[in-house]
């Protein structure tokens, strides 16, 4: 298929002041998202989104970002913008930090988007959970085991859309400074550079050097000060302070292998709507997250909350029961409606007035391995406001935090002892065009060279259990761990 628009067409295109990309599809019948992407990784492939809606259906798109035109990040009240090496750094607008990003974002507004996918030519990475201090008057833990930042967004110069449908891979470049000769020049030729990486056979992957039994993984906390943070979580709901708290623990372990490998284990072992690998440099960051944070599409807004959880049966009968007594639990059905009148609540603060409305409520999702309890809200943003302004009102999402959801942070930031980090943040993307995808960064790992971190909380309502609800945390993070037992060749 043939490389669009050509040389001349270009030109005219431009003259306007337009920025235009680069296109070429390719048939792609034999590749799939994770050999594209290793296949890419020398060029500079630095992230890998992909979707399965409802466990079983594979989403219709997935994106591999290409190399690192600009990176946003902020740290502890200072914005740090990369461009080709070189660091500015600025106080955050205290009013607004998200005002760099806006201003990336900006210096595009004259790309041609119209059928582009929402990732490219935008900004793609998370948002930690203690972000909220730069929204609400609520505090975060001084000790900071992870010490990433704050935010951190990365602007792809490249993409590779894999479309699932059509067999197709589409390749985006869009050309740099220079004339209009010169800057189609370098994009063919960069776009050239990227089919022949693809065409080649697979590079061999690494085998891990794991052997034995891996260690044991160490906590940031004791069980002792978990089960007794549940006690004073319980104490507080007693005293009408909340209604539900989200409590977590974080363990933290060494690896062989690497963080793609790891990715790979557990996107087969949970199979999400939102599966992620992005690579900072320093850091990685990957999961599969079942839940939207929050989508801006136009101007309409999605929430989706999720809360009521039980395994897939071993036989459609089995199933079938599972999904009746989850239906039929009086507590995880009032814990499930108190979320979803907490998203309410949040997209009333920024959509128009009676705009907000169920499209379902309570309807079973089945995954793999489990089934939830799922409701989905709309609503229309108003005149005015932006993605910006929807995320601040959403975030966090209350299944991470609590109701009412000020309240439950303050409480958390009384128990917990660190901060979280990305986890109960948001990873996605902002499009140039103000459209916004974000999940929550649940099931969810971190990795700084050899080192992973995984984070899991539960939610503490009156009548929880102290044992029971650090076994929940425990469980959630094991379902990670084993991703890496697989990657390290400990399991099949």
């Amino acid at each position: 298929m043939t490389l669009t628009p050509i040389l001349s067409e270009y030109r005219d295109l431009v003259a306007g002041g337009r920025r235009v990309p680069l296109r070429r599809r390719i048939p792609a019948d034999l590749e799939t998202p994770v050999s594209a992407f290793l296949k890419l990784r020398p060029q500079g492939a630095v992230f890998l989104l992909e979707s399965v809606e409802r466990g079983i259906q594979v989403g219709r798109f997935s994106f591999i970002g290409i190399g690192q035109q600009v990176v946003v990040s902020l740290t502890d009240q200072v914005v740090a913008v990369e461009r080709d090496g070189a660091v500015v750094n600025e106080a955050v607008d205290p009013t607004d930090p998200f005002s760099a990003l806006r201003r990336v974002l900006a210096e595009g507004a004259e790309i041609e988007t119209d059928d582009l996918p929402g990732p490219f030519a935008g900004a793609v990475g998370y948002l930690g959970y203690d972000m909220v201090r730069y929204f609400e008057s609520v505090p975060s833990p001084t000790r900071d085991e992870l010490g990433l930042p704050d935010y951190r967004f990365l602007f792809p110069r490249a993409m590779a859309v894999i479309d699932h449908v059509k067999s197709e891979i589409e390749l985006l470049v869009l050309p740099g400074e220079g004339s209009p000769e010169q800057a189609w020049t370098e994009a063919r030729d960069e776009i050239e550079s990227l089919l022949g990486a693809l065409a080649r056979p697979l590079p061999p992957t690494e085998a891990s050097t794991a052997a034995g039994e891996a260690a044991s993984p160490a906590a940031n906390m004791t069980k002792e000060h978990f089960e007794s943070g549940v006690a004073k979580a319980k104490e507080h709901i007693l005293a009408g302070d909340a209604f539900q708290i989200v409590l977590s623990q974080r363990l933290s372990g060494r690896t062989a292998a690497s963080p793609f490998a790891v990715y790979r284990a557990l996107r087969i072992l949970n199979p999400s709507p939102y599966l992620f690998f992005v690579d900072f440099g320093d850091f990685q960051t990957l999961g599969s997250s079942p839940e939207v944070l929050v989508k801006l599409a136009g101007r309409e807004v999605t929430l989706s909350p999720i809360a009521g959880t039980r395994p897939r049966g071993e036989t459609p009968a089995a199933d079938a029961e599972l999904e009746q007594e989850l239906l039929a639990n009086e507590k995880e059905l009032a814990e499930h409606v108190m979320l979803v009148d907490l998203g309410r609540n949040d997209l009333s603060r920024v959509c128009e007035t009676g705009s907000v409305v169920p499209e379902s409520l309570l309807q079973i999702e089945k995954y793999s391995h489990v089934m939830h309890i799922v409701s989905r809200l709309q609503g229309r943003l108003r005149p005015g406001l932006d993605m910006f302004d929807l995320l601040r009102a959403v975030f966090p999402a209350g299944t991470v935090s609590g109701a009412p959801k000020i309240r439950a942070m303050e409480i958390i930031n009384e128990i917990e002892n660190d901060r979280r980090g990305p986890y109960a943040g948001a990873v996605g993307y902002f499009g140039r065009q103000g459209d916004m995808d974000m999940c929550i960064a649940i099931r969810t790992l971190i990795m700084k060279g050899d080192r992973w971190f995984a984070q899991a909380g539960a939610g503490i309502v009156a009548d929880s259990d102290p044992e029971m609800e650090y076994r929940e945390t425990l469980d959630k993070i094991m379902a990670l761990t084993r991703a890496i037992d697989i990657a390290e060749g400990r399991r099949s």
